[in-house]
């Protein structure tokens, strides 16, 4: 049973298709997967990620901002030598902000410790220093008396509390995610790459694509006319 010249050249360009199927198959680069890899160690031995930067950023931005309110604070009643003196050496819990700024140099020191040196996953740090804040600050705007110094009396205590629960909810919905988003991405390319290893051991060249040879013009005419001459006449 012989071919029809509709059959060979549906056969004929069913061999061409399959050919970017072939290239698609290997065109994955394991190069590619490694210099990834390599990036992403290199990002982790240089340092900590962008966004646990920011968080610490944050965290020293806190302390600042609270040193600067309590400074103000000392100013506003009459001169930071005399004040200073007051709230330190003579230091009354219901009067003093002192330990308002102790609070915030408690919150620096666990945090930096915790995220920045010690590079901790885990959210236990942030949550102890943020119910400690909590806590003591509930407990001075009950007992002590801030409430009839003035502004300040407001404004210390709301903004320690503000800040504590930033540093919380920061911490928790994009540090944490984002680092554990970017070491999966990591195992992954790490796993792709050993497998396209074994898959593909070596790189392809251009000269391993076989692709059969196109028809040339007329051919089929000529066997056409070669079967004509062939048969017996009558």
């Amino acid at each position: 049973m012989s071919w029809v010249p509709g059959d060979a050249e549906n056969a004929h360009s069913s061999s061409v298709e399959s050919c970017p199927s072939l290239r698609d198959v290997h065109s994955i680069n394991p190069a590619q997967l490694m210099a990834r890899i390599e990036s992403y160690e290199g990002r982790e031995k240089k340092g900590i990620s962008d966004v646990r930067r920011t968080f610490c950023l944050f965290v020293t931005f806190d302390l600042l901002f609270i040193t600067l309110l309590w400074i103000i604070e000392l100013n506003v009643k009459g001169g930071i030598e005399t004040t200073l003196e007051k709230e330190v050496l003579q230091y009354d819990y219901s009067s003093s902000y002192f330990d308002i700024f102790l609070l915030a140099v408690f919150r620096f020191k666990v945090l930096i410790l915790a995220y920045a040196m010690c590079r901790l996953r885990h959210w236990w740090a942030i949550a102890f220093t943020t119910a400690v804040t909590s806590a003591f600050l509930l407990a001075k705007v009950i007992i002590s008396q801030l409430f009839s110094q003035g502004a300040f009396g407001y404004v210390l205590p709301i903004i320690s509390f503000i800040l504590a629960w930033i540093e919380t909810w920061f911490l928790d919905f994009k540090v944490l995610p984002q680092e554990a988003e970017e070491e999966n991405r990591f195992l992954i390319a790490q796993d792709a790459s050993e497998r396209a290893a074994l898959l593909h051991p070596g790189v392809l060249s251009d000269g391993q694509f076989y692709s059969p040879p196109e028809s040339v013009a007329g051919s089929d005419e000529d066997s056409e006319e070669k079967q004509d001459s062939e048969k017996p006449v009558v």
